[in-house]
C-alpha cells in the first residue's frame, strides 16, 4: 500500500509574494527561529560555507533598491535577506586550528553556492508554512561587486541570492500559484531523453495559452511569448555582461 504524500496541495499552491502588510512586521525573534530552523537544511561536509544579511533600515533598502531595479517589494518589505557563498568563516576557523585550508578554487565557490542556495530554500518552506512571503530577486548577479560593496562583504564572500520577506498585505493574502510546465517534461527515467518538436510544443502549449503570456507577447511588441524572454527579459548581450562582472568579482573575492 502507498503511504499517503502530505503537504502537496500546499505546495501545488505556494506563490512569491511581493506586496506585503505595512502594519506586521516580521520580528527579529521569528526571523532567527526561521533561520536557525533553516540552518539544518543539506550542506556540504556539514561546513554551511554561507552568510545571511538582513536589511531592515529604510536607507540601506534605499541604496539597494536601484541595484535591484528599483523593484516595489524592496522597499515595501519588512525585511530583506541577501544571501551569500561564504568561505571566509570555515577558512578562519582552519587557519586556528593549524590546517591549511584548500578553497580557493572554482569548485569550492560552487560548493558554497550549493549550500546557499539550500539554506535559503528551506528558509522559504518554513516561512511559508508559518504564513510568511518572500520574493525571491534574480537581480543580485546583475550587480553583485555593487551589492558587495554596499554590503561591507569581504574577501571570499559573494552574495547569490536576496529575498524580500513579509506577511501579506493586509486584506490580500497570497496571490495564486504560478503556471509550471508538467512534471513529466522534466523527470527523466534512467537516461536524458531530448525533447521532440510535438514535446516542446505539449509542454509549452499551457504557458502560452494564458491570457498573461499574450498580454506580455503584445505589450512587448513580439510574435512569441519566447520572444519576450530572449529579447526583452533575457538577451543575450545582457548575459554575457553579468556573466563577465559576476566573474569578476568572484576572482576578486578570492576563488
Amino acid at each position: 500500500m502507498e503511504k499517503e504524500l502530505k503537504y502537496l496541495d500546499f505546495f501545488k499552491k505556494r506563490s512569491t509574494l511581493r506586496r506585503y502588510s505595512s502594519s506586521e512586521e516580521v520580528s527579529d525573534e521569528t526571523l532567527t527561529a526561521l533561520l536557525e530552523a533553516a540552518s539544518h537544511a543539506p550542506t556540504t561536509g556539514n561546513m554551511q560555507l554561507y552568510s545571511v544579511i538582513s536589511t531592515r533600515d529604510n536607507d540601506m533598502k534605499e541604496r539597494l533598491a536601484p541595484l535591484h531595479f528599483n523593484q516595489p517589494t524592496v522597499k515595501g518589505c519588512s525585511v530583506m535577506l541577501t544571501f551569500c557563498a561564504d568561505l571566509r568563516r570555515f577558512e578562519k576557523w582552519c587557519e586556528q586550528r593549524n590546517a591549511r585550508p584548500g578553497f580557493r578554487n572554482y569548485h569550492s565557490f560552487i560548493t558554497a553556492l550549493i549550500d546557499t542556495a539550500l539554506f535559503a530554500q528551506q528558509f522559504v518552506t518554513l516561512a511559508e508554512l508559518n504564513g510568511i512571503g518572500s520574493c525571491y530577486l534574480g537581480t543580485v548577479t546583475y550587480n553583485a561587486e555593487k551589492i558587495a560593496e554596499i554590503l561591507s562583504l569581504p574577501e571570499r564572500v559573494v552574495p547569490v541570492l536576496c529575498l524580500t520577506v513579509g506577511y501579506p498585505e493586509d486584506g490580500t493574502g497570497f496571490p495564486p500559484a504560478s503556471d509550471r510546465i508538467p512534471v513529466n517534461g522534466v523527470l527523466h527515467k534512467e537516461t536524458y531523453k531530448d525533447y521532440s518538436k510535438d514535446d516542446i510544443d505539449r509542454l509549452f502549449e499551457y504557458k502560452e495559452s494564458l491570457e498573461e503570456s499574450k498580454r506580455f507577447v503584445e505589450e512587448n511588441s513580439k510574435e512569441t511569448l519566447a520572444q519576450v524572454f530572449t529579447d526583452i527579459r533575457y538577451p543575450g548581450k545582457m548575459n554575457e555582461e553579468v556573466s563577465e562582472s559576476f566573474s569578476r568579482l568572484v576572482k576578486d573575492k578570492g576563488f
